[in-house]
């Protein structure tokens, strides 16, 4: 059986590494958009109340699905909205 002896340097490269690699996994994790947002997501994203969110329904200018008993909106019809009322 070979032994291996760790040095100093060797711990200093494995911190390193480990902490890029931790670097990596947390900027992969918040440049993920989920697909699709729940009400009280949308509500909180858009800092608007339950009555507004219903009124853009309403009117027709968000989009949604019903799943069940649960209004589903798309992330992206959520981000032309704010596109639009941008300008």
């Amino acid at each position: 059986m070979a032994i291996s002896i760790l040095t100093k340097e060797d711990l200093q490269q494995f911190k390193i590494e480990l902490l890029e690699a931790i670097k990596e996994l947390l900027q992969g994790n918040t440049t993920e958009q989920k697909l699709w947002l729940r009400t009280s997501e949308v509500k909180k994203m858009l800092n608007i109340s339950s009555g507004t969110l219903q009124n853009l329904r309403i009117s027709g200018t968000l989009s949604y699905s019903k799943i069940g008993g649960t209004l589903y909106y798309n992330y992206k019809d959520i981000e032309k909205l704010l596109k639009d009322f941008k300008h």
